[in-house]
């Protein structure tokens, strides 16, 4: 079994009995979706398994450490530079935008490309199914996430695209910046 392999079962795993937000899609979909879009940018698997694992430090009880041990300290710091601090003490409608906020300040310091990669896939799937979903429940939409403004959400693609400008050249960059217009207009 390759490591990617691996990977995909390991998050398979962490992410079991999860959905996507606001429907019955397994959440599993995601990161697998996530990685795809990785391998249309890269061949190098280790970009493959971090996009793969992306969403388990942040959204499951795995850890960082555990990645580490798991994956390898490159998978490891891949993984953290995409994982949100939730700050669980506090509700997270709260924190959005502080969160956000640092994902964004995050990219525009990094140069590192492979790290700009995993967040443009993440954003990318994540807008897929946001354009899929606001296409068929319109403004009602923006009621299942935390934040319910949708000129936040706006503001908050269009930053990640800016900072992660140095990908323009990718389909995917391009298709994100598509659907982000498409989704929240000019």
């Amino acid at each position: 079994m390759s490591d990617f392999e691996r990977a995909v079962e390991f998050a398979a795993r962490a992410h079991e009995g999860m959905t996507r937000k606001g429907s019955d899609i397994p959440y599993i979909t995601h990161p697998l979706e996530a990685a795809q879009i990785v391998q249309t940018m890269t061949d190098d698997e280790v970009v493959w398994i971090a996009a793969v694992l992306h969403d388990t430090v942040e959204d499951t009880p795995v850890t960082i450490e555990d990645i580490r041990r798991e994956f390898g300290e490159r998978v490891a710091e891949l993984v953290g530079a995409d994982t949100e601090n939730k700050r669980e003490h506090l509700p997270a409608a709260e924190t959005w935008k502080i969160r956000k906020q640092e994902t964004i300040d995050h990219l525009k310091d990094s140069s590192d490309t492979d790290g700009k990669m995993v967040v443009l896939a993440d954003k990318l799937s994540n807008i897929r199914q946001l354009a899929v979903d606001y296409e068929n429940l319109g403004e009602k939409v923006w009621e299942r996430f935390n934040q319910k403004d949708k000129n936040e959400h706006k503001w908050y693609y269009e930053s990640v695209l800016d900072a992660a400008r140095e990908l323009a050249g990718y389909a995917a960059w391009q298709e994100c910046a598509g659907l982000v217009k498409k989704v929240f207009g000019s």
